[in-house]
């Protein structure tokens, strides 16, 4: 018998793999039959989560047959291989969209969250940001005020009106963070290691989801408004402090954000006044699927559905390749231009979808450049059922790297 060790930091047998023959205590017996000149392991993924991030090594530790030695090669580690492709339809929630949906090409799967179950989100990477949430079309602009126990409804009338999406109004651009989602472009400034330097916001917590059934064909985006609040942030240690209350209270109440390097961000909602758990790990999602609050030139911040972006802030990329210059069932990787590839989250944002046909564009596809290195190219096929009602989103994609 040949007698091989598996190990694994990342991956459990018969939760997540299985092999033929079966592991026992950490170990594979192979025979050695006569005249063989080969055996072999069969290797079966079982959780569709595991990427190519996850190892597992395969170590010969011995040979039980006289005057054997191990020579050459004894140990081998391989990944749980990225998927070579497939179709999606992520489930956005029809008219009223009102799911973000996490998609992780090399796994095939789908992560749903709620739009209206998060409020703003606390950087974890190197800058000290916080962003709000554009799906509800919220907006923030700060107050000359560094006492947020002092601020009431009173010294915030005249800007309500202003500190809105969609008012067609170019400076209203202000209080939204950047569409192309660079993290030093929020509309809440990188908060300063001084505490006296960091004001109080005036927060749109924009609106519910919608929930009204439109004519087919259209969407309910928004429903009610959802309200004001005051707050304000500081750092804590490598974290954050979160201070907020509703526009006239004269007292506030407080939470310390701790970071977390495996994700994106620290999600907080003021429905549930707790952290919220809204996108995968950084490195597990590539695009979502999402309402999403973009600029029109000349006329400010707008909302948009049927939105799609990519996950800039774990370093995904993506370009879009128009049928005209390459065809996509023909288009390989050695047709690949580095020099194309965005990190603007809006490469594919609204352009791959025609709401006035309801249909998809069919003159263009994308490239996507996971967080680890893996490519695909991907094309949209349907954005409504085949009733016409809009949210329900068909993709298909190919593994190209």
């Amino acid at each position: 018998m040949v007698n091989i060790q598996i190990h694994s930091e990342t991956a459990i047998y018969g939760q997540d793999f299985v092999t033929i023959p079966e592991v026992v205590n950490d170990n594979i017996s192979l025979p050695v039959v006569n005249g063989a000149l080969q055996n072999a392991i069969a290797f079966k993924k079982l959780n569709t989560t595991l990427d190519e991030t996850t190892t597992i090594e395969f170590t010969i530790a011995s040979i039980d047959y006289s005057h054997a030695n191990i020579q050459g090669n004894s140990r081998f580690i391989i990944n749980a291989s990225p998927a070579l492709g497939g179709s999606l339809t992520p489930e956005v929630g029809g008219p009223n969209q009102g799911n973000q949906v996490y998609v992780d090409l090399s796994t095939q799967s789908t992560t749903l969250a709620r739009r209206d179950s998060w409020d703003i989100g606390f950087y974890n990477g190197d800058s000290f940001r916080v962003t709000i949430n554009g799906s509800l079309y919220m907006a923030t602009k700060a107050l000359n005020h560094t006492n947020i126990d002092l601020v009431t409804d009173t010294d915030v009338t005249n800007l309500k009106p202003q500190v809105a999406v969609g008012t067609f109004n170019p400076e209203n651009a202000a209080y939204i963070d950047a569409p192309n989602g660079n993290i030093l472009e929020t509309a809440i400034a990188e908060i300063a290691e001084n505490a006296n330097e960091n004001p109080v916001y005036l927060l749109n917590l924009g609106y519910e989801v919608g929930t009204a059934t439109p004519p087919t064909g259209s969407v309910a985006i928004a429903g009610n408004h959802r309200g004001w609040k005051k707050i304000r942030i500081l750092k804590h240690e490598d974290g954050y402090i979160l201070q907020y209350a509703n526009l006239n209270d004269t007292t506030h109440q407080e939470i310390t954000i701790s970071k977390n390097s495996d994700y994106n961000f620290t999600h907080f909602s003021f429905n549930t006044n707790s952290l919220v758990n809204v996108e995968p790990k950084k490195e597990k999602w590539d695009i979502s699927f999402t309402v999403f609050t973009n600029i029109l030139e000349g006329a400010g911040s707008y909302g948009f559905s049927d939105y799609v972006i990519h996950n800039r802030k774990a370093n995904t990329l993506a370009y879009q390749v128009n049928t005209a210059d390459f065809n996509y069932d023909d288009f390989s990787l050695t047709d690949i231009d580095d020099v194309n590839f965005s990190k603007n989250q809006t490469t594919i944002g609204s352009h791959w979808r025609d709401v006035f046909n309801r249909t998809t564009f069919s003159d263009r596809f994308y490239i996507i450049k996971d967080p680890n290195g893996n490519i695909y190219k991907l094309k949209f096929l349907a954005m409504a059922n085949s009733s016409g009602e809009r949210g329900h989103p068909e993709f298909e994609y190919k593994l190209l790297q």
